[in-house]
């Protein structure tokens, strides 16, 4: 069945306050309101000292949207591990695991912004160190055991709801990120669409003797969507806000990154025809979800490169009215 996820990243090109504010606020109502439709996940992303604000704090922001709804999931998609105090992280995310009941998921990420580094005190250069460490950390601190951390004992409570821990994933798009997540016996979240990859895991899981690992590898087209009755007034409207979160994403990735929903637009009209970004009516959304098959999914992006609010809801509603109640239908 498709799977439906709603993405936010709170982004506001030129950091009016109240804009900003009110982007949050309509991120945790609209999450509500996807609950109750029945939507499957919110998705939060994680970025430090962006100029247009995207959203740098996503364990906050995931407490509040789990303290509005009762059964939709949220990813953390993804948080940036080196960056977090690995003891500090592994509270966090267990007391986020009793607050939506067991309905978080995280991706654990590397980061590939040097600046974000710079601007948090971490070193760039032992990134790699640090993913290690803080993934290691997490998996000892919940198992609510005493264990050793940096020449001391410690012990981390409350132990997460999940068992054995919330569910936790190597993201990125490397080898050396297979490479981590096979060693410590974790699924694989790969950034892009990348087969080889995914052939890869499974080589090492195979040979490690890792049962319960799995690569997810994301399909090789994947659509931002705006839901709309009139996808031509849509991108009139809109198109350039949707180029500022594509250009803003397109150059913080360096050479050796890959993501689903890189780039290389420099127009709304070169975005548009690039088919990432999509303006699509809900039979069109019917018709991409179909498309997809049985292990397809539909991403809907309300607050895109910092749309207007309620133009958000407007999209948010029709999708919600006219494309999940048909999403089951043969």
């Amino acid at each position: 069945m498709t799977v439906t996820t709603l993405r936010f990243n709170q982004v506001v090109p030129g950091l009016d306050r109240r804009e900003v504010a009110a982007r949050y606020r309509a991120t945790v109502e609209m999450a509500a309101y996807a609950d109750t439709r029945g939507f499957d996940l919110v998705s939060l992303e994680e970025h430090h000292g962006a100029e247009d604000g995207w959203s740098p704090s996503p364990l906050i922001t995931a407490a509040a949207v789990f303290g509005a709804t009762r059964s939709v999931r949220v990813m953390l998609c993804a948080i940036i591990t080196p960056l977090y105090d690995p003891l500090r992280l592994a509270e966090d995310l267990a007391v986020l695991d009793h607050l939506g009941g067991g309905r978080l998921t995280v991706v654990a990420g590397i980061g590939y912004r040097p600046e974000e580094y710079a601007l948090l005190g971490r070193d760039w250069a032992a990134r790699g160190a640090a993913q290690d460490d803080a993934l290691a950390t997490l998996l000892a601190a919940w198992t609510g055991e005493p264990f050793e951390y940096r020449g001391r004992t410690v012990r981390i409570t409350p132990p997460p709801l999940t068992r054995p821990h919330p569910g936790l994933m190597v993201g990125g798009s490397s080898r050396a990120a297979v490479r981590r997540a096979v060693r410590l016996g974790l699924p694989l979240f790969l950034s892009g669409y990348l087969p080889e990859l995914a052939a890869y895991y499974d080589e090492l899981a195979a040979g490690a003797g890792l049962r319960n690992g799995f690569a997810l590898l994301p399909p090789e087209r994947t659509r931002v969507v705006h839901c709309t009755e009139d996808p031509e007034k849509a991108w009139a409207e809109y198109g350039e806000h949707f180029l500022h979160e594509a250009r803003t994403y397109a150059s913080w990735q360096t050479a050796g990154v890959t993501s689903v929903v890189r780039s290389s637009a420099r127009t709304p009209a070169e975005l548009r025809a690039e088919g990432i970004y999509s303006c699509l009516t809900p039979e069109e959304c019917l018709e991409a979800a179909r498309a997809g098959g049985p292990m397809g999914g539909l991403m809907l992006h309300p607050l895109c490169g910092g749309i207007p609010v309620e133009a958000g809801w407007e999209s948010l509603r029709l999708f919600g009215d006219a494309v999940l109640p048909r999403l089951a239908e043969p």
